[in-house]
């Protein structure tokens, strides 16, 4: 499934009032969304989904931030979805990202970078799954 991303609008994007703008982006840039909802991750929600950076030093304060407040999670469908979107959201630090990026426009920091997009298609797939069961998922079927 090389035509699917996942991708998490952060806590502080959605605070600062960013959701409605990123998502006319990845719109504009020609991803379907497949899937979207808000939610609300509790700490051990948090901990679970970044479970693969448990023991990094970045880790509890990611888990603190990422359960702070609601965030939007989306399914995307374009062809080569994981690598267009992830040359779309830009560099994890804003201050890195190429001009017209998702974090160049609305992160604040490494931290507070916006966005989350899987990062091959085998995670796209298993980040979805995290979220959104197989009735929410909706697929062209052409």
């Amino acid at each position: 499934m090389k035509n699917i991303t996942f991708t998490m609008i952060k806590p502080y994007a959605v605070e600062m009032g960013y959701a409605g703008q990123i998502i006319s982006q990845i719109e504009n840039n020609g991803f379907k969304i497949r899937a979207l909802k808000m939610v609300h991750l509790t700490k051990n929600q948090a901990a679970k989904f970044y479970s693969v950076h448990k023991g990094k030093q970045f880790f509890e304060d990611l888990i603190e931030f990422m359960s702070s407040g609601p965030i939007f999670v989306a399914l995307l469908e374009k062809e080569n979805a994981v690598a267009d979107y992830r040359k779309l959201i830009g560099a994890t630090d804003p201050s890195e990202a190429e001009e017209g990026t998702i974090r160049k426009l609305y992160a604040q920091s490494k931290t507070k970078n916006a966005v989350h997009g899987a990062d091959s298609d085998k995670n796209a797939i298993i980040e979805s799954r995290f979220f959104f069961s197989d009735v929410e998922m909706h697929f062209n079927e052409n």
